[in-house]
């Protein structure tokens, strides 16, 4: 006879006691209780909570107007500016996906994200029109197109049926917002290069966005009403989800076009701006601007970083103009950030060096991340806390993705075992502080963009002088990371660096293009197979 469970009698979730999580939430909450707090800035155009509620509800109006709702993927290819901040709302207040494209992409790839996410609207800010009119011709079915019109930008065309300023005006104010039907819900997809030279499509759910902004919150100390600048590319993990913590503390997102180092310490300064994210190079490019344009900041400013592990003297450079940095580490597949170098008091007593030794490690399982270990990447067996032993790092919990759309087998070999596998290589230490050591994959992060070697191996196979060809990362102190392309040419032919990098330029992405080319015979396995990790201990000598 099977016993009864007396907290399970009459106890069932319902309206009163049960709600599915939304990053939505925040915002109607911001909109409610600091109607008036400045919540966006771009330029001299400025809009309270409330203003951007009812912006975002227009525009979920909008969308449903036309047909779009639940299941619909809406992509935006935009800078960090106010409306780009704005569609990480409107279009789950929808029903529909946000999906938020890397604006660096060629037109090839943009094209088979647009098909393969079946998207039915495209935002696009004009800056981006000569791009995205070359892949859209790619495409057989095209989807509606909305111009965000920037009276900032001047340059560029509209390329689409109506502007952003236009759709939303055919909205409605009072529209009943789409709200999850079950916090498994997509709310966003954002597509990673991973491994294969065709990107793959993470697909975020409402629990994870909620939970991860959440965890921004409280793993950087943001407490109410912070101001925060855009350096890290919206597109990027939905800017590490920080449209949705913003909103969890009625803060003030400020946008910011171009990456550069004075607008940055203008803005920091004008708009006393206390937290930025950025890849390494972006640091380094702040550690290297002129004294003059930080002389004026005299209030505390937090830096978060992650990407290609920071050198300890980027971090220590940082610091030392006035900068607190805190080190996270995140994939594409965990919403971004989920480990962070959380911080010990009696490390204060440290010297900057060490200090900035530490802090390079990539810490720790975040607030919101259930666990977190390196084990050998076969047995799953947890590695020992030695600072030596070398495993992959493996992650679970509610801020791991969904999966990759359309790919059940990749999910299922990303899944293996009941854990995320991240592929990258660390070593665990004694006081349970994960450091990278390696990647078991072969991708390459360039100024925090994610290069997959595969896919440039791809091109360089169709330039016919080639013979065989493999790319590896090779440090580089502006970039983090830079390919470093191995050719084995045609017999008898004669080849240059400079003919393969200008080929490489006409058929990719300039950011993916290697910036060593090295000409001889590649080292092999005796089965044949290329011995990379010996490429790439040639390349870093």
């Amino acid at each position: 006879m099977t016993a009864i469970n007396i907290f399970e009698q009459y106890l069932e979730p319902n309206e009163a006691n049960y709600m599915a999580l939304t990053p939505i939430s925040f915002l109607e909450r911001a909109a409610s209780v600091y109607p008036n707090k400045t919540a966006t800035v771009n330029g001299d155009i400025r809009h309270t909570w409330l203003e951007v509620f009812q912006r975002c509800t227009r525009f979920a109006s909008a969308l449903a107007k036309r047909g779009i709702g639940r299941g619909d993927t809406v992509s935006v290819i935009a800078p960090n500016i106010s409306e780009h901040f704005e569609v990480h709302f409107g279009v789950p207040m929808s029903g529909a996906v946000l999906n938020s494209i890397n604006t660096r992409l060629d037109a090839e790839a943009i094209a088979f994200i647009l098909v393969h996410a079946e998207t039915k609207v495209l935002i696009t800010d004009k800056e981006f029109s000569p791009i995205v009119k070359k892949a859209l011709r790619m495409i057989p079915h095209k989807p509606l197109v909305i111009d965000i019109d920037d009276p900032h930008f001047n340059e560029g065309q509209l390329i689409g049926s109506l502007t952003y300023d236009q759709l939303l005006a055919e909205g409605d104010s009072d529209f009943e917002l789409i709200r999850p039907n079950n916090e498994w819900d997509a709310i966003s997809l954002n597509y990673t290069s991973g491994t294969t030279g065709d990107p793959k499509g993470v697909v975020y759910h409402y629990r994870g966005a909620y939970l991860n902004a959440v965890s921004n919150v409280m793993s950087w100390s943001m407490g109410e009403h912070p101001v925060y600048l855009w350096t890290l590319p919206m597109f990027h993990c939905n800017g590490w989800c920080f449209p949705w913590s913003i909103a969890a503390t009625a803060g003030t997102s400020v946008s910011l076009r171009h990456v550069r180092a004075e607008p940055i310490f203008n803005l920091i300064q004008t708009e006393k701006v206390g937290y930025f994210c950025g890849a390494p190079i972006v640091l380094n490019m702040l550690n290297g601007a002129d004294a003059s344009l930080k002389a004026d900041i005299n209030h505390p400013v937090k830096v978060m970083t992650a990407g290609a592990p920071p050198p300890a003297s980027v971090i220590e450079g940082m610091e030392a103009s006035g900068f607190k940095v805190t080190h996270t580490y995140g994939l594409t597949e965990t919403y971004g950030p989920s480990v962070v170098c959380a911080w010990h008091d009696e490390w204060n007593e440290e010297s900057a060096e060490k200090q900035a030794k530490l802090k390079s490690r990539q810490g720790v399982r975040s607030p919101m991340l259930d666990q977190l270990m390196v084990a050998d990447p076969e047995t799953l067996e947890p590695m020992p806390k030695d600072g030596e032993s070398v495993g992959e790092i493996f992650m679970r919990g509610n801020l791991v993705m969904k999966g990759y759309l359309k790919n059940p087998s990749t999910t299922q070999t990303a899944f293996d075992g009941g854990w995320l596998h991240s592929g990258d290589i660390a070593v665990w230490h004694s006081d349970g502080y994960i450091e990278i050591k390696d990647r078991s994959k072969d991708v390459i992060i360039s100024g925090g963009e994610n290069i997959s070697s595969v896919e440039v191996e791809d091109i360089l196979y169709r330039h016919p002088k080639v013979q065989e060809v493999a790319v590896v990362a090779k440090k580089d102190d502006k970039w983090g990371e830079t390919p470093c392309a191995f050719i084995t040419p045609m017999p008898n032919i004669d080849i240059t660096e400079e003919e393969m990098i200008a080929f490489c330029r006409d058929n990719m992405a300039h950011f993916k293009t290697p910036k060593t080319i090295v000409f001889g015979e590649l080292p092999k396995t005796s089965t044949g197979k290329i011995q990379k990790f010996v490429l790439r201990a040639q390349a870093n000598k």
